[in-house]
């Protein structure tokens, strides 16, 4: 969810134009992953959840991507959303290994 809160605060500060596009975009982007951890810890096994656990990290590059865009063209300054991006990959990462770890224990 902070995540969530970092892209928010951004919208404010860019032009209303962008709404339709960008910002569209970027909001399903960064909700997406939420939204996908949260359906992948509903699963009945550990390969379906790392699945979506790898969708998630592919929603977090798409937010990277749309973010850097946003840099270039508005001059706005994306260091701390990156940095909880960063965190956030770390951890979700760690969790895939974790898992892929103890189903080959079992």
């Amino acid at each position: 969810m902070e995540l969530i809160k970092e892209v928010y605060k951004l919208y404010g500060k860019l032009p209303k134009n962008e709404e339709r596009n960008l910002v569209d975009q970027l909001r399903r982007a960064v909700v997406s992953v939420n939204l996908n951890i949260a359906e992948g810890s509903g699963s009945e096994n550990d390969v379906e959840f790392k699945r979506y656990l790898f969708i998630t990290k592919k929603s977090l590059f798409e937010v990277i991507a749309i973010l850097k865009v946003i840099e270039k063209l508005y001059n706005i300054k994306i260091d701390l959303v990156l940095e909880k991006i960063e965190l956030l990959s770390k951890l979700i990462s760690g969790l895939i290994k974790y898992l892929k770890n103890s189903s080959l224990k079992t």
